[in-house]
């Protein structure tokens, strides 16, 4: 635990009780501040008191007056759709409204351990490319610690120690409420429709993973350049350090980068390293089995760049991508049934996450549905001729029917275990069979790790020998 010192012998609230919340209190408690929790659940309340917190309804305008800070737990909405009044409230009461991650850089900064913060945001990859970057570093013999969106909460990691990395995956929801950010390197991976509701539209979502650059002022910062997003925020950062060169490095795994400055790209199955309009290294990335697809080769890009800044050789790093297991639920491969590859991509909860899983197959029967975000799988309809057949489960069942029409064989399955038993047995050679939903679980499961989890267990049975995991 980080014991957070900045509000020592003042009350200060703490909304949402959950996993983010729940470390707050015990950080600032530790830190010597008073804190007081909310939640709207009452069993969260309960298992903060049992645990000896106290707890009070931070909706009311007097608890409100009475806080040094408000505390909100990234999943709790503060201003689109609508603000919880427990920020309304403070708001009012001029009550400054902060969340843990800047807590946890507030907390750094009074430690004064000079640790090297990586910062990672996106849409989509960040988990994988939070997950290698820390498994590089650990290959590496580094010291570091792995949090955030991804493993223990920010607030929950150990104080870490002069030189130490914190590799942190950071969600818009974490960074857009940060009253102070202040990452030693900054990745900003893609940017596609997501979370739209929470932001107020594409221009509030961009605007709050750029406050991780503008705001957090990296000393590097890894720039996916695939996108508009991410050609616009490279050119706005764009600049060099009289000491320490270019601020920015460029990623690509679409296109050859080899202007001048700081770059790395894929150039076909190679990653390489440019700097200064010339090569210093390349890695063959079929040695990486655990990162097959086009956004696999840009999440190692983004973390061979990271490491790259930390100080690491090229040496060091592509012993690392080499190593790397791969994380469950994103392109996670379970084995084979009569030689078909089946791989398990539950993470995939919007349509340009499983567009990146469409394009790493020839040929796939898809099991796709659960609960529908913004713009079905229009998005896919360029890739509707990798799919031998969909599988469609949960509520987007009827709404991807319409999408896919005759261009795609599907068969409204509802279930995924009547999916996954149905692929199975209609697979052919040469095809894989990809849990790949475009959707978000929770119609039908309690996370995407449950539904998995439940895919997982539904195909352990009929794995070949040889191919299990």
């Amino acid at each position: 635990m980080i014991p957070v010192r900045v509000f020592e012998n003042r009350r200060v609230g703490v909304l949402g009780l959950g996993r983010s919340g729940m470390p707050t209190m015990r950080a600032l408690a530790a830190g010597g501040a008073v804190p007081v929790g909310w939640d709207d659940s009452e069993a969260a309340r309960t298992a903060a008191e049992a645990e000896g917190f106290a707890v009070a309804d931070l909706t009311r305008p007097r608890e409100a007056a009475e806080l040094a800070a408000l505390i909100v737990s990234p999943g709790i909405p503060h201003l689109h759709p609508a603000p919880h009044p427990a920020v309304t409230a403070a708001w009012i009461a001029g009550v400054p409204v902060d969340n843990d991650v800047g807590l946890f850089f507030q907390a750094l900064a009074v430690v004064g351990a000079d640790a090297k913060v990586v910062a990672v945001t996106g849409s989509n990859g960040k988990s994988t490319t939070t997950a290698l970057i820390h498994h590089i570093l650990r290959a590496a013999g580094r010291p570091v610690q792995m949090g955030g969106n991804i493993g223990r909460g920010v607030l929950d990691l150990d104080p870490p120690a002069d030189g130490e990395a914190v590799v942190l995956e950071l969600s818009s929801y974490q960074i857009e409420l940060a009253r102070v950010l202040a990452p030693e390197v900054a990745v900003f991976l893609n940017l596609s429709p997501d979370h739209l509701d929470r932001h107020g539209g594409m221009g509030g979502y961009f605007a709050a993973k750029r406050r991780l650059f503008e705001m957090g002022a990296p000393r590097r910062m890894v720039i996916g350049v695939d996108d508009d997003y991410g050609r616009f925020l490279a050119n706005s950062e764009a600049g060099e350090d009289e000491d320490e060169g270019a601020r920015v490095i460029e990623i690509s795994a679409a296109r050859k980068l080899r202007a001048e400055g700081w770059s790395v790209f894929m150039n076909r199955r190679f990653l390489s390293e440019w700097r200064n309009g010339r090569q210093v290294a390349a890695f063959d990335m079929g040695g990486a089995p655990a990162l097959m697809g086009a956004h696999n080769h840009q999440n190692a890009c983004a973390a061979w760049a990271a490491c790259r800044a930390l100080g690491l050789g090229p040496r060091q790093i592509e012993a690392g991508i080499a190593s790397f297991p791969g994380l469950a639920h994103r392109m996670e491969r379970l084995g084979t049934v009569r030689g078909i590859p089946v791989i398990n991509d539950s993470k995939a909860t919007n349509a340009d996450a499983t567009e990146k899983a469409l394009m790493a197959f020839e040929r796939v029967r898809l099991i796709a549905g659960g609960q529908p975000k913004a713009g079905g799988i229009e998005p896919l309809r360029p890739l509707f001729d990798r799919i031998a057949k969909c599988y469609l489960i949960g509520e987007a069942a009827d709404a991807f029917a319409v999408t896919l029409g005759d261009a795609v064989p599907h068969e409204a399955c509802r279930t995924l275990e009547r999916a996954t038993k149905a692929a199975l047995a209609e697979a052919q050679p040469g095809e894989a069979v990809l849990l790949s939903p475009a959707c978000a679980s929770w119609d039908q499961f309690t996370s995407f790790e449950h539904r998995g989890d439940a895919f997982r267990a539904l195909v352990a049975h009929h794995l070949d020998r040889e191919g299990g995991p």
